[in-house]
């Protein structure tokens, strides 16, 4: 297991990183192996701000914390994870027993709108699931939409949630 933390408007202190790496082992006790967990602590506006992610078995853990103070932020970021693995513990260890991703989804071409850019491009595995996965996962990561694989169709599919809580689903039609 390795932690990478890194800063932006702050010096990362040997201190200030090994108190990260302290606090963050705690969660490494919930899993047999874990994939580079990444702790990107940001100075904005006062605001101490603290994007943890922890990535296990194909499945992301991720939680976002900011205080007045960034040993605050860190201490409540581990314990936003802790809460979801805890929240979601019968349903982890059943879906982290398989183990296979299919390919890997990449946004690499946008066309720039109105001069907006692209700031961003993540690439992800894209691991088949089925729906009721797929919600655990977009829910654990704290996004409002999700890219995976449809296991029953093996289609690209985007679930995302709906302003009135529920979620929406959307599939492709060729024709």
């Amino acid at each position: 297991m390795s932690i990478t933390v890194r800063g932006k408007n702050i010096e990362i202190t040997p201190a200030l990183k090994d108190y990260v790496v302290k606090r963050v082992s705690k969660i490494t006790k919930y899993f047999d192996s874990l994939g580079e967990i990444t702790a990107i602590l940001t100075v904005e506006k006062g605001r101490h701000i603290i994007e943890l992610t922890v990535p296990v078995n194909g499945i992301m853990l991720r939680g976002e914390e900011a205080t007045v103070d960034m040993y605050t932020s860190i201490d409540l970021v581990v314990d936003k994870i802790e809460k979801q693995i805890e929240k979601y513990k019968t349903k982890l260890s059943r879906k982290l027993k398989s183990d296979h991703f299919k390919g890997e989804l990449v946004a690499n071409t946008l066309i720039e709108d109105d001069g907006k850019k692209i700031v961003k491009t993540k690439r992800f595995p894209v691991k088949p699931m089925d729906l009721e996965e797929a919600i655990l996962q977009m829910n654990l990561i704290n996004h409002d939409f999700f890219v995976f694989t449809n296991s029953d169709t093996e289609e690209a599919n985007v679930l995302y949630r709906r302003k009135d809580g529920n979620y929406g689903l959307i599939e492709p039609d060729f024709k």
